[in-house]
């Protein structure tokens, strides 16, 4: 059975002591400023760090990204270390939240990610080729905030859910416009608890 130790070896390759650096980050700093729960420290990498990195097959090669309510920087950061060909801009509207993300991205010297504060609503940064979230809000309104950052032409919107991405897509279909129809991606692993369970929505023009 594949250890935890080894996924973040096989996920994030040579890059790994970065992603090393960024978990014990989130369990002091991020514990600390108040933006991981005391709960959460014990289990930052099989239910935060991993299933973020884990989506990184979802991504074509040299495309642009924007991590829409990046927070902490998930599933941003992780992201991006395990794809340096990615273009990958960590869209936050709280400051000191983007503030903690400018320090990380400073301190492992992360060259293909960028820091934006802003409301995905304002339309702060330029149409990307994927726009993903995390916990962020309900499928309708996360559609509302994010399908218009990426391309007509084919741009997908990414967003991790858990159990009840189903539930969400029946609810909100109706509101959701200028999509293919929503499919579910869901990506496991044995060293982790919970599979990772995304809702793919592909824009169409």
């Amino acid at each position: 059975m594949t250890s935890i130790e080894e996924l973040i070896d096989k996920l994030f390759g040579e890059r790994a002591d970065l992603a090393r650096a960024y978990h014990d980050s989130l369990a002091t700093d991020g514990l600390t400023r108040g933006f991981m729960g005391p709960r959460e420290k014990d289990r930052l990498w099989d239910r935060h760090i991993l299933p973020c990195a884990l989506t990184q097959s979802l991504y074509r090669e040299g495309a642009s990204v924007v991590d829409v309510g990046s927070g902490a920087g998930l599933p941003g950061i992780p992201l991006a270390i395990a794809r340096p060909d990615l273009e990958v801009t960590l869209l936050e509207p709280l400051l000191k939240r983007s503030n903690y993300l400018r320090e990380v991205v400073d301190k492992l010297g992360l060259d293909n990610v960028w820091v934006a504060r802003g409301r995905a609503e304002d339309k702060p940064v330029g149409k990307q080729d994927y726009a993903m979230s995390r916990a962020v809000a309900p499928l309708a309104k996360l559609a509302k905030w994010s399908l218009p950052l990426v391309r007509k032409d084919g741009g997908e919107v990414l967003a991790m859910k858990g159990d009840s991405a189903a539930e969400e897509i029946v609810r909100d279909r109706g509101k959701i416009k200028g999509t293919q129809k929503p499919e579910i991606v869901t990506l496991e692993n044995e060293a982790l608890s919970h599979p990772t369970i995304i809702v793919r929505l592909v824009r169409v023009a």
